[in-house]
C-alpha cells in the first residue's frame, strides 16, 4: 500500500476508533429507552391488587407505606401469609374476586397478628370478625365521630357507598364513620373492619382524608402482610405470551440475523479520512456566473431579486467609502451620497432602497443608476 492508498483509505482501527463511540451511544440511548418504557408502563390487575396501576389497583398506597418505612410483605396465597406472619404483624385481607374457601379462612384464623379486613364477605367476616354484624344502614363517610386515632386524625373522608357494621356480642367495638370503619380487640389481637375499599385504591386515594385513613389504618405496624388474592389458590399465575408460541430454534436464528447485520455494517461503514487537496476540474469566470444568475433571474422574472442584489452590492462597496457601518439607517445614506455626488438625497434614497423595477428596462436603468453613483462616489 502505498502513502496516498493510506492517506485516503482508513484501516480497520481508524473505522473502529471512530464507530465506537457511535455504538456506544445508540447502546446507551436504547438501554434508557428501555428502561423507563419498562418503569412507566401501566401494570394492570385486579381489584386492590398491591402490584396494579389501574384505578382499582393499590399500588399507590403499597408505595406510600414504604416511602414511610413500612416493611410490606406481598403474599400470593395462604402459605405465605402463615410463613411470614409475627405477633407483630398486620395482616390485611382484602376481598377480591377470587373467594376464600372455608380452609383458608381457618388457616387465616390460626395465624398471629391484628387483621384489616376489606370489604370482607359474610364468611370472611364471620371467620376474621365474628364479634361484628353487618347493620341495617350504609355510610358515605364524612366526620369520624369516634375516638379511634386513625379515624381522628384523618378526619373527614369521602368512602363512597360503604357497608355499616355493628356489635353482635358483649366485646366492645369501636365505631367510626357511621360504622363503616369498626375496630375491636380480642385475645391480645386487634381486629379492624371497613366496609369497603374504594378509599385504598389508586384512584380513590385522590379524595379528601382517604390517603390519610388509608395509611394510618394499614401503616399501624411497622410489618405488614398484603393478602388481596389475584388467582385461584393451585393455579399459575403466569399468563401464556406471544413468545411462549415461537420456538426456541427461531430465537437462535434473530439473534444470529442481528450479529451478521451489525457485521455488514461494520465492515460497509465509511470513516471521514483526511483532507485531500484536489484540483478543480473547470475553471469558471466571474463574468460567466454572473451571466449565468442573470440569466437565471430573467427566466424567472425575479426582478426583484436582481434588483435587491444589485443594491446589496452597491451598498457594502459605498459604505465603507463613507465612513459608515452596515446598520447606518437609509436616510443617513443618502444624505452622505449626495453631499459626495451632488444629487438630491430624495433621488438616491429611490435609487438605493426603492421599489422594485417594473420591467426589465426599468431594471437596466436601475443598474446604470447604481453605477453612475458609485463612480462619483469614488471619484469625489
Amino acid at each position: 500500500m502505498t502513502q496516498a492508498d493510506s492517506a485516503v483509505g482508513p484501516t480497520v482501527v481508524q473505522r473502529w476508533r471512530s464507530a465506537r463511540w457511535v455504538i456506544l451511544a445508540l447502546v446507551v440511548i436504547a438501554a434508557v429507552g428501555a428502561l423507563g418504557t419498562y418503569l412507566t408502563a401501566p401494570r394492570p390487575g385486579g381489584r386492590m391488587d398491591p402490584e396494579s396501576t389501574s384505578s382499582e389497583g393499590a399500588r399507590a398506597l403499597v408505595s406510600l407505606l414504604r416511602d414511610q418505612g413500612v416493611d410490606v410483605i406481598i403474599a400470593e396465597d395462604t402459605a405465605e401469609v402463615e410463613r411470614d406472619a409475627r405477633p407483630d404483624t398486620l395482616i390485611v385481607v382484602a376481598e377480591t374476586f377470587y373467594s376464600i374457601d372455608d380452609d383458608r379462612l381457618r388457616r387465616l384464623e390460626a395465624v398471629p397478628g391484628d387483621r384489616l379486613l376489606v370489604a370482607p364477605v359474610a364468611r370472611t367476616r364471620e371467620k376474621l370478625a365474628p364479634e361484628i354484624q353487618l347493620a341495617a344502614d350504609a355510610s358515605f363517610g364524612g366526620e369520624p365521630d369516634c375516638e379511634l386515632r386513625e379515624a381522628t386524625r384523618a378526619g373527614e373522608v369521602q368512602l363512597g357507598l360503604s357497608d355499616t357494621y355493628e356489635a353482635a356480642g358483649e366485646v366492645p367495638v369501636t365505631r367510626c364513620y357511621e360504622g363503616a370503619v369498626v375496630r375491636y380487640s380480642q385475645r391480645a389481637r386487634t381486629v379492624t373492619v371497613v366496609g369497603t375499599a374504594d378509599f385504598m385504591t389508586n384512584s380513590g386515594l385522590l379524595e379528601q382524608g382517604n390517603a390519610a385513613l388509608a395509611m394510618n389504618l394499614a401503616g399501624s405496624r411497622s410489618r405488614v402482610i398484603w393478602y388481596a388474592p389475584q388467582r385461584v389458590e393451585g393455579e399459575s399465575g403466569r399468563v401464556a405470551t406471544v413468545f411462549d408460541l415461537i420456538p426456541d430454534h427461531v430465537t437462535w436464528i434473530f439473534w444470529q440475523l442481528c450479529l451478521v447485520v451489525a457485521l455488514l455494517a461494520f465492515w460497509k461503514g465509511r470513516r471521514v479520512g483526511p483532507l485531500v487537496a484536489e484540483e478543480l476540474p473547470v475553471v469558471v469566470r466571474a463574468s460567466e456566473t454572473v451571466e449565468g444568475r442573470g440569466r437565471l433571474y430573467q427566466s424567472r422574472r425575479a426582478r426583484d431579486r436582481a434588483a435587491d442584489a444589485l443594491r446589496t452590492a452597491t451598498l457594502q462597496r459605498l459604505l465603507p467609502r463613507l465612513g459608515l457601518g452596515p446598520n447606518a439607517a437609509p436616510p443617513a445614506v443618502s444624505e452622505a451620497i449626495a453631499q459626495r455626488s451632488g444629487h438630491d438625497p430624495a433621488t438616491v434614497g429611490h435609487t438605493l432602497f426603492g421599489p422594485p423595477p417594473a420591467t426589465d428596462a426599468d431594471l437596466v436603468n436601475l443598474a446604470r443608476e447604481l453605477d453612475n453613483i458609485e463612480r462619483q462616489v469614488a471619484q469625489s
